[in-house]
């Protein structure tokens, strides 16, 4: 806070509020908050502190009230609305340790993927502070998020992993059983080669005054014929004489 703005009208007035405007318990609030930035300063420490306590009072305020008391962007106090007491002092601790300067290894990934997948709401701090107690390494928010994009590790890449697996348990679910497979047949003992049917014969008609003869009795002999085969023709006769051929 400004060294001019030394009552709590004026730090009011700055940040655009007017104190005939507010409620009993929000002036409390307030008057707190102004005992307590005179007393810690401005630091980042301080000023992150009690933003987490102005923006999680539910006072009435609105965000953009409360980053012009405390000089912050309307973004940035968005962002540490959403924050819990535990993300917030793990973000000033980071803070605090000042600028990170290592590196993560390929080697990392596996025990990173194990720690992200058994705990899916592990926030990015949370996996900070994991690298930090396994490898001894600090790393950058920047670094991290880099890291885990190139190894699918990322929040989108997950959750798509998730609905695809979903998706295909609940396939096979639904996927009726296949029938089972024929039994095998053994290729060393040679198949039995099969005979072919015999064509079926038509039966026999016979024509109309031939005798039918069972099976098992004698065959008739056919009767003589009424001539001797001769010729008809009659021939030349020794008696004519031979008509000269000259």
């Amino acid at each position: 806070m400004p060294a001019s703005l030394d009552t709590f009208s004026q730090w009011l007035t700055q940040a655009q509020i007017t104190e005939c405007a507010l409620t009993p318990d929000q002036r409390g609030l307030l008057l707190a908050a102004f005992h307590f930035r005179q007393l810690q300063g401005t630091d980042y420490y301080s000023t992150r502190l009690l933003s987490h306590v102005l923006l999680h009072a539910q006072s009435g305020l609105k965000i953009a009230q409360i980053a012009r008391l405390l000089h912050l962007s309307r973004p940035t106090a968005s962002r540490q609305q959403r924050c819990s007491a535990k993300e917030a002092i793990q973000q000033a601790h980071h803070r605090m340790d000042g600028r990170p300067y290592g590196k993560l290894f390929p080697r990392y990934a596996g025990p990173i993927a194990q720690f992200l997948f058994a705990q899916p709401e592990a926030s990015r701090a949370d996996t900070l502070d994991f690298i930090d107690r396994t490898f001894h390494v600090r790393v950058s928010p920047v670094a991290l998020t880099r890291f885990l994009k190139k190894f699918g590790l990322d929040a989108t890449t997950r959750q798509a992993a998730l609905t695809a697996s979903l998706a295909a348990t609940a396939a096979a679910v639904l996927t009726p059983l296949s029938p089972p497979p024929p039994p095998e047949v053994d290729q060393s003992v040679p198949a039995a080669p099969t005979v072919p049917a015999a064509p079926l014969t038509p039966p026999l008609v016979l024509p109309p005054g031939v005798p039918v003869i069972a099976k098992g009795q004698p065959v008739p002999t056919p009767a003589p014929p009424f001539s001797s085969r001769t010729r008809s023709s009659p021939g030349p006769s020794c008696c004519c004489p031979r008509h000269s051929i000259g």
